[in-house]
């Protein structure tokens, strides 16, 4: 099991303008574990196909994490950012799971 330290990214809904909200991407730093190392092929008639990774990162968060969860946007691990495909809240964890390359707005 390899070991894991990386920015992960909220989207935290935040009032631009009265009765206009919009995602702040916020940054912060996590350890963790890396359980599951994977990555899929399609099967797309594509000339350059997408990446797509199927890796599980295990993470120990805070509370701040426990309470936006559902706002992870993107971690960054190994000099890329992967958009999260799932999130499994197993206290005192939120085990991660990667997926394609991750094109939104960052901090």
């Amino acid at each position: 099991m390899a070991r894991f330290f990386g920015s992960i990214g909220f989207g935290v809904p935040e009032e631009v303008s009265p009765g206009v909200w919009e995602d702040r991407v916020t940054v912060r730093q996590y350890y963790g574990s890396v359980t599951r190392l994977m990555r899929q092929y399609t099967g797309d008639d594509k000339v350059l196909e997408d990446i797509r990774v199927n890796n599980q990162v295990s993470v120990v968060v805070d509370a701040f994490a426990n309470e936006n969860f559902a706002a992870i946007k993107y971690v960054e691990w190994m000099g890329t950012r992967w958009s999260v495909s799932n999130v499994e809240v197993s206290r005192p964890r939120l085990i991660l799971e990667l997926g394609r390359v991750y094109n939104g707005p960052s901090a």
